[in-house]
């Protein structure tokens, strides 16, 4: 046991060099030096889906739906509670390491030092050898926006000094709606902080939803050199019967996020940080609006589903990653 943690541990630090080296790299020289490979990050479902299974059910379902890891939740109605997080963290992470899966990364609602479970959080993550953390979110208020985003980014600069204490890597998370949606607001923040533990958690969807002609390709541009984790999702714009449209998401490789550019710019930088898979979108008499099963009994249904759009996913790596 010992033995193992301490190669996670040094995969882990591993993991923050080579970023650190990578940020400093241009671009182009980067992308001249690329060399096809098969890519090499774990693939993970997000369990936010699939609340109904335990750890190991997670795990094994998981498995047999082809995935290599768990994307596992730390937060309120996830599968770690966070103020049990230093108790349940650990027997949920070995009864998913005990079926050959990896845990590379936890979903937290964390957005500052002060919250009463982040230091039992990240020390627990950080004891287990879990290298990457996505926190949580930040909201306008839409009174002063230039002062909402000062006041989340001095709330996440805390958090940040945290992560380094604990030796956990912030992947922040561009989510639609929120601080930090179209990255521009919130990269001067990212670029004044360490890149050995501090990136993005880049999510193409909510790029797409937020900057669908090249908005998204602007962002993704933006955070390569310190591109920590990416989340695996598609949309299209929906004309609804008023008259008015709307994002809705649909199974990977069926909307409008071009995935083949984005994997092969990602190829293309070097990222071998782990994917997460997310089923956020409604199949009738399996999951609601959000994509989580509606019962025990449908979760058999969900993974297959996940299972065709983990094979999706895998052969748009195969393109991006082993041609020329």
């Amino acid at each position: 046991m010992g033995e193992t943690l301490s190669r996670r541990r040094s995969l882990q630090v591993s993991s923050a060099a080579t970023l650190v080296g990578a940020a400093i790299v241009p671009a182009v020289a980067r992308a001249r030096s690329y060399v096809p490979a098969p890519f090499r990050g774990t693939l993970c479902l997000f369990s936010k889906s699939v609340p109904h299974l335990n750890w190991q059910e997670l795990a094994i379902s998981s498995k047999r739906a082809g995935f290599g890891g768990i994307d596992l939740t730390v937060r309120r109605d996830g599968h770690v509670m966070p103020g049990r997080a230093a108790e349940d963290l650990p027997k949920a992470v070995a009864a998913i390491r005990a079926e050959g899966l990896e845990v590379p990364m936890i979903t937290t609602e964390l957005t500052r030092a002060d919250d009463p479970t982040a230091v039992a959080i990240m020390s627990t993550a950080s004891k287990l050898s879990i290298p990457y953390m996505k926190p949580g979110y930040y909201h306008y208020k839409f009174v002063d926006v230039r002062k909402e985003v000062e006041e989340a980014g001095n709330q996440f600069r805390g958090l940040a000094k945290l992560a380094e204490q604990y030796t956990i890597q912030l992947g922040f998370h561009n989510h639609a709606g929120y601080i930090g949606c179209q990255l521009w607001d919130f990269a001067p923040i990212i670029d004044s902080l360490d890149p050995r533990w501090v990136g993005y958690y880049y999510d193409l969807e909510n790029a797409a939803e937020e900057g669908g002609a090249q908005g998204w390709r602007i962002d993704a541009s933006l955070v390569m050199p310190r591109l920590k984790m990416l989340a695996a999702k598609d949309m299209y714009w929906k004309k609804t019967e008023t008259g008015g449209w709307r994002p809705t998401t649909c199974p990977l490789g069926e909307g409008m996020c071009n995935f083949k550019v984005l994997l092969r710019m990602a190829a293309e930088h070097g990222f071998r940080g782990p994917i997460s898979l997310h089923m956020e979108y409604q199949i009738p008499g399996v999951s609601n609006e959000q994509g989580i099963a509606l019962s025990r009994a449908t979760d058999d249904a969900l993974m297959a589903a996940a299972g065709r759009n983990l094979d999706t996913l895998k052969g748009l790596l195969r393109e991006a990653y082993e041609s020329t």
